[in-house]
This record gives C-alpha cells, sequence and structure tokens, in this order.
C-alpha cells in the first residue's frame, strides 16, 4: 500500500501550483519522464495558475516542498552542463538563501538547547541571519571574550516530515527493485536506507560537531584546508569560529585577487583525493554553500570546510579496491580493471568478462584523456550504471556515495578550472597510497602494534578452550539425550502399531463371525465388539 498519500498529493499541488510542468521545454524532457509532466498539468491547481514559466518561482516550489527536494535543488546547482542558465541561479540560491524561520524561535531553541539565556552566551547575538540551508540556519555572534562565532540551529518540526518523505521514497524504492533489474543491481533500497540515516544524523548537530572536530584533527597545520574549531554544541545548535572566506563559486573574486585558479582547483583536488584514502574520512555534501576560500594570502589561499553534517567512511577493503579500480582505468588497463572487480566480489558467476571489459573500455575508456571540461561524470555514471543492469553487477551503497560526492567534485572543478587534468593529478597520489598500504615496514608496525591486544587476548585462550571443550561436551551429551528419545519414541510407536494390528485383526474376526452365526450369537458378539471398541479409544 502507497503510505502517506495525502502528503504526495500535497507534493503534487505545489507542483502543479508553481507549474513546474512548465520550466523545461517538452522536446528537451526524456520520454520516460514526460508522464510525469502530463500527471502535474491535470491536477486543478494548474489549472487555476497564472504562473507560465517563472523559473522565479523554481525556489519557492523546492522550498515549500520540503528538505529533501532543497537538497536535490543543492546538488543539480553544481550542474551548469546540465541546468539552464535561468534555472541555475535559482538553484544556487538553495545553497544557503533559503527562507528563514523566525528570530525568536531562533532565540528559544538556541536557549532550550544550551540551558542559558541568549544574553548570558554571547556578548552580542545577530538576528539577521547570516545563511539559511534545508536542515538549519546560521547567525554571526560573539562571545564574551571578544571571540567572533557562528551559531547554527535546526530548523523547528521538520524531522516528521523527512520520515514521511524517506518512507515514501522507500516504498518506490521497494516497488522499483520488484520490477527493475537496474534497481536491484543499485540496491536501491539499501541506498535509501544509508542516505535516510545521514539526513535524520543531519538534524542532530553534536554529530556534526564530532565531526568537524575530527576533519580538524586530520588537517591541523594544513596549507590546503582549515576547517572552523567548535566551541559548543547541543542537539539543536552548534556554536564555532567564524572564518572569513569567499564562496568557491566566485570566480570573479579569484580574478580580481589574482589568484592561480589552476593551482587552487588542482589543490580541491587533492584535498578529495586526501580525504578519501589518507583520512577515509571524506565530505559528502560539497555543494558550493559548503566550500569556501580563504583569500588573507591569494598567492598561498586555503580551502575552508563548513558544514561537516555528512560525510563519508570506506572499509580498507573498499578503499583498496577503490584505488586499484582508479588506477587500471588511468592505464587503460580495463581487463585489470575487470579482474578487480571480480575479487570485490561484485560480478556474478558465469558473467562473459570479456565482452564486460569491453563495455568498459567503450564507455569509460575515452574520459581518460580529456580534460575536467569534457568530462561528464554524471552521464558516464548513468553509463556504467546501464552497464552493471545488463550484467548483473552489485555496487555497494557506499561507493554510490562515493560517486554521489564525485559528481559533486567534478561540477566544482569545473567552474574552477576547467581545463584541470584530474588524471594526472591523481596518478601519483593513488600509486603512493597504494605502494604506502604494501610496505612491508608499516605492515609489520601495524601488526606490532596489534600485538600487545594478542597478547592479552592469548591469556584468555585457555579459558576459552575449556569452554568451548565443555560446551562440545554438553552438546554431546545433549544430542545423545534426543537420540534416546527418538528411539524411546521409534519403540513406543512399534509397539502402539503392534497392539493396533492385534485390536484390528480381533475386531475383524469377531465382526466374521458374527455375520455367518446365528442372530443371537451375532448379537452376543456385535455387543462384545462395541465395548472392545469403546475400550480402545477410552484407553
Amino acid at each position: 500500500m502507497i503510505p502517506h498519500i495525502t502528503r504526495l498529493f500535497e507534493l503534487w499541488r505545489i507542483a502543479a501550483h508553481y507549474r513546474l510542468d512548465t520550466l523545461i521545454p517538452a522536446e528537451d524532457i526524456p520520454a520516460k519522464a514526460r508522464p510525469i509532466i502530463k500527471l502535474i498539468h491535470m491536477h486543478p491547481a494548474a489549472w487555476s495558475s497564472r504562473e507560465r514559466k517563472n523559473p522565479l518561482k523554481l525556489k519557492e516550489a523546492l522550498e515549500e516542498m520540503g528538505p529533501l527536494a532543497i537538497k536535490m535543488g543543492q546538488l543539480l546547482s553544481t550542474r551548469r552542463d546540465l541546468i539552464p542558465p535561468e534555472l541555475l541561479q535559482q538553484l544556487v540560491l538553495l545553497q544557503d538563501r533559503v527562507k528563514p524561520f523566525g528570530n525568536d524561535v531562533a532565540k528559544m531553541r538556541i536557549q532550550e538547547s544550551l540551558k542559558a539565556d541568549v544574553n548570558t552566551l554571547f556578548a552580542r547575538f545577530d538576528d539577521q541571519p547570516l545563511a539559511a540551508a534545508s536542515i538549519a540556519q546560521v547567525h554571526t555572534a560573539a562571545l564574551h571574550d571578544g571571540r567572533e562565532v557562528v551559531v547554527k540551529v535546526t530548523r523547528p518540526n521538520i524531522r516528521s516530515q523527512i520520515i514521511q518523505d524517506f518512507e515514501i521514497l522507500e516504498w518506490l524504492g521497494a516497488f522499483l527493485e520488484k520490477r527493475l533489474e537496474a534497481a536491484r543491481a543499485l540496491h536501491l533500497s539499501e541506498i535509501i536506507q544509508d542516505y535516510r540515516q545521514i539526513i535524520l544524523n543531519e538534524l542532530d548537530l553534536t554529530l556534526e560537531a564530532e565531526n568537524t572536530r575530527r576533519m580538524r584533527h586530520y588537517f591541523t597545520g594544513s596549507s590546503m584546508m582549515y576547517v572552523p574549531e567548535v566551541y559548543m554544541d547541543s542537539k539543536d545548535v552548534m556554536v564555532a569560529e567564524r572564518i572569513t572566506g569567499v564562496p568557491i563559486s566566485d570566480i570573479e573574486t579569484f580574478d580580481k585577487l589574482g589568484m592561480d585558479r589552476k593551482d587552487l582547483a588542482e589543490k580541491g583536488l587533492t584535498i578529495f583525493f586526501t580525504q578519501v584514502f589518507r583520512d577515509n574520512f571524506f565530505h559528502a555534501d560539497m555543494h558550493p554553500g559548503n566550500v569556501f576560500v580563504e583569500t588573507i594570502n591569494p598567492s598561498n589561499p586555503r580551502f575552508i570546510a563548513l558544514d561537516c553534517a555528512i560525510m563519508g567512511e570506506l572499509s580498507k577493503h573498499d578503499q583498496m579496491t577503490i584505488a586499484r579500480m582508479l588506477l587500471a582505468v588511468m592505464n587503460s588497463d580495463f581487463m585489470q580493471l575487470i579482474l578487480i572487480v571480480h575479487q570485490a566480489g561484485w560480478i556474478p558467476p558465469g558473467t562473459d568478462q570479456d565482452a564486460l571489459a569491453r563495455e568498459m573500455r567503450r564507455t569509460v575508456g575515452p574520459m581518460v584523456s580529456k580534460p575536467m571540461h569534457e568530462l561528464d561524470f554524471a552521464g558516464i555514471l548513468l553509463q556504467v550504471m546501464d552497464i552493471a543492469r545488463r550484467f548483473h553487477l552489485e555496487i555497494p551503497p557506499q561507493l554510490m556515495l562515493l560517486l554521489k560526492t564525485l559528481v559533486h567534485v567534478e561540477g566544482l572543478g569545473t567552474d574552477l578550472y576547467p581545463e584541470l587534468d584530474i588524471w594526472k593529478l591523481a596518478k601519483p597520489i593513488l600509486s603512493d597510497w597504494i605502494k604506502a598500504q604494501m610496505n612491508p615496514q608499516k605492515n609489520l608496525k601495524e601488526l606490532g602494534q596489534k600485538i600487545p591486544d594478542l597478547l592479552l587476548g592469548a591469556q584468555d585462550l585457555p579459558t576459552l578452550m575449556i569452554d568451548s571443550l565443555n560446551g562440545l561436551k554438553n552438546q554431546s551429551a545433549w544430542h545423545a539425550k534426543q537420540l534416546n528419545e527418538l528411539q524411546s519414541m521409534r519403540l513406543q510407536m512399534e509397539h502402539q502399531q503392534k497392539r493396533s494390528w492385534i485390536f484390528g485383526s480381533l475386531m475383524a474376526i469377531l465382526l466374521s463371525i458374527a455375520v455367518i452365526a446365528p442372530w443371537y450369537v451375532s448379537v452376543i458378539l456385535i455387543v462384545l465388539a462395541s465395548f472392545i471398541a469403546i475400550w480402545r479409544v477410552a484407553k
């Protein structure tokens, strides 16, 4: 059964009221999506609406739809190659210009969450929000010691709506998995579940505060990136160091300051690979509203990471697999690529690996020799998904999160420096990382670090062995008891069968005699047989 039908009707009404069906020309809409456009037009709200192809209403529509719609708009805002400029302008505003909630509400949430009056906490608190996004909004303030800070406050009453929307998505994911092989290969339901947990975690600012502290630790003293310090945090409020920087999308300012955009782009890509492979802790929400550049020293600028609510982590196995896959692609060794994917367990038995290699060479091969502005990660990703569907490949959900981040990175890099050769930059980083993982000294050192735990665990080995032996002994005794009971039951059943056979034979003899005997003898035999039968049943 379709969940939250009322919510679905509400989304339908919003789409119709703002005439989202008129924003893109019909000929530019994929054939499979056209029924949705027709459905929007069928709503009575579309008939009464006076809106006609008004891009300014796109932002308002997504705001009214809720946080998940805003998140989708933020993702699309990095795709200048896919979105018309007039629509892109509205989507960019969703990065930090969502409709704010009231100042009084913000202060009340701060006081309830931090258990203190705003005037006690801050020497100054600015009523006008600095930025407002899908989950929270930010106010500037100052501590009593003079430090300038930003105060992040979550939006009230959005959790229930997010849960409702995800329940609809979960139903849709299950529906598609039953009917589409591609959805099953992608583990669509798992991806939705993972993203649901990610978004719900984003509502808890204590998690974001911990993520920020962890990333700050990784980049302490770094010349590439600065992470602000967190001063106070609770579930609904986070107080952090205020930074001064320029949004990554403000290319005009970079040019005015004489910044080397190529160097900046290379630095950003290096940060991404460092997060994924060195730290195994990468920012998974890298839209332009979360990435700033420090301009104090234009000759050596640093990136500034904000909003560490959505972070990704990979297992050691997945790290190595992805690194080897990328190197295989860079070397155009597609048979090696297929071997790596096979070793990872993503290829089902019986797959034609030669045909798969040919498809990957045809799809992925041309992208290796192209600069950033000629690449289309989103398009390549769709083609790879199609190959996965046709060859029944299993794609882990954590890999999908990384690929989503790559789409963000591509969008940022294309704007900053389109001619960037990402393969030339990434290859030595990946090669050095793999060599480091294969370094015998490093492996011996890690083993040496584990020796104390192994020795401590060895102390418990005799006890564990005794417990295991006792367990086997008890299990053997239990099995023996069960066997005896089964044998006893078998003997009882055999005895019962014999008694039943004797009783049946006796009744048959008595009734046979009764048929051929005189009537007075027959009556006696029938009465006797009846008494025997009653006695047998009663027993």
